[in-house]
């Protein structure tokens, strides 16, 4: 069921939810093509091995804000929390934690990248 009219709050996850995730549809899923086709992953069907979440990123990426649906919404809400999370104690130098905030979109190395202290909405400012 799509959204005819967002509510504040909805309108609220849609612009927190494009403030984290910083990569764009073809970015992510470049990103994702990319992990799939790893060593350790790689099956003869390629396209199974992307992430469930990340498949769902993308097409919320690929929407227009009247167009969501309650699962895009429930998406969007649960990347927001996730990246928020793993943006609270940054780990640069700890690639499984990159890896992971890219295949929810977030690329921490992004200068437009979110970092705490800087960012009211991230725990850990002061």
């Amino acid at each position: 069921m799509a959204h005819n009219r967002l509510g504040g709050d909805t309108a609220e996850l849609w612009t927190r939810f494009h403030e984290l995730v910083n990569m764009n549809g073809n970015e992510l899923r470049s990103w994702l093509l990319t992990e799939a086709s790893g060593p350790e992953v790689f099956t003869s069907h390629p396209s199974l091995d992307i992430d469930v979440t990340g498949r769902d990123i993308i097409h919320v990426l690929d929407k227009r804000r009247t167009d969501l649906t309650d699962e895009d919404v429930q998406t969007m809400r649960a990347v927001v929390e996730e990246v928020s999370s793993l943006l609270v104690e940054p780990r640069p130098d700890d690639e499984n934690w990159r890896r992971t905030l890219m295949s929810l979109g977030h690329d921490p190395l992004k200068p437009d990248s979110p970092r705490p202290g800087e960012d009211p909405e991230i725990n850990g400012s002061e």
